[in-house]
């Protein structure tokens, strides 16, 4: 038998052996880390405090997240200084997903028209990936109100202009622009009271010292099942589930299409791959959609807010232009 010898030497051999050990000893490949996302505990930053209803929504995700990922995912809440303290933090922390944060509509939307200067640039330092709930305002009034519709509100407001109030918690958060939308929309001018907490705000509409006051059902909703409020209209496209007996404004004899809507949303640092994003936005939205979840969110007040990437950053792009308009009406700032 002839033997014929492989024309491949040995020193070609050995330095194939070694490329492929060397290739075995290569640090993962892109696509191979944004598929192991997370290798490490995740945190989410929030401004809201501990208690509450978008703290409560934070902890819904992140007990969800840590099921789904096997990793420790914690909530670490930076409240105060307009939310930046917790913009800071999330800022300076890990650019690859492992921090998110949670922000709202006066974050993303708001604030860009209310500063002239601000610590973040919300179309360079975030993206929005999704929202995580909606919640619609309601127009409170004392029970005893003499206001029975909408209609009434504006009717006493055009014949007094500048007499009636309304109060809020502070300048530039949803309430009190939504109220500065009703006026511009209604041609009424009233009178902005600022109030240090939201249940002094509330406390005062129910004695009637305030005409009225837009709120949530989770901020104004205790006082409302006690009797102490009443919901004159929701500011909402239809009626809400939860109080099918509110009319809308439209229907309360107010300006049709009028809504003051408030939302919170998970963004994540500009830039990150987009395996990583759409994996955080894909088992975040399995979390949201499960029963125990969806229960919560109706004790709380709120909707479930299910939209695409493109139509999300539609809409992030139209509240901005709203809140804008409605900013520079008013004149109102916050430098």
């Amino acid at each position: 038998m002839t033997f014929f010898r492989s024309p491949v030497s040995r020193r070609a051999v050995a330095a194939a052996v070694l490329a492929l050990t060397a290739g075995s000893l290569l640090p993962m490949t892109a696509g191979a880390q944004q598929a192991a996302f997370p290798t490490k505990p995740v945190r989410i930053i929030t401004p809201f405090p501990v208690g509450g209803g978008p703290d409560g929504v934070a902890r819904l995700v992140a007990d969800k997240l840590s099921r789904a990922w096997g990793q420790p995912v914690v909530v670490e809440n930076r409240p105060g200084g307009n939310g930046f303290i917790a913009i800071d933090a999330f800022k300076r922390g890990a650019k690859d997903g492992h921090d998110i944060i949670v922000l709202d509509n006066v974050h993303l939307a708001a604030y860009p028209a209310l500063f002239k200067k601000l610590p973040y640039d919300a179309g360079k330092d975030f993206d929005a990936l999704l929202p995580l709930f909606k919640t619609y305002f309601f127009f409170t009034v004392a029970t005893n109100s003499k206001y029975k519709t909408i209609g009434d509100l504006i009717a006493d407001a055009k014949a007094n202009p500048g007499k009636l109030d309304y109060g809020s918690w502070s300048v530039g958060n949803p309430v009190h622009l939504g109220s500065e939308l009703f006026e511009s929309a209604t041609g009424t001018q009233m009178e902005h009271v600022i109030y240090k907490e939201t249940t002094q705000l509330y406390t005062s509409v129910a004695t009637g010292e305030l005409a009225f006051a837009l709120g949530s059902s989770a901020t104004a909703g205790p006082l409302q099942r006690a009797n102490k409020l009443r919901f004159l209209a929701a500011a909402a496209p239809a009626r809400v589930a939860a109080f099918p007996d509110v009319p809308t404004v439209a229907e309360s004899g107010g300006p049709k299409g009028f809504e003051v809507i408030g939302w919170n949303a998970i963004a994540v640092p500009k830039g990150l791959p987009v395996a990583v994003t759409e994996k955080i936005k894909r088992d975040i939205e399995k979390g949201l959609a499960e029963p125990d979840v969806q229960e919560k969110f109706k004790s709380f007040g709120y909707e479930p807010f299910p939209t695409t990437r493109p139509q999300f950053d539609e809409f992030v792009a139209s509240e901005t232009k709203r809140f804008g308009d409605v900013i520079r009406k008013a004149n109102v700032s916050l430098d």
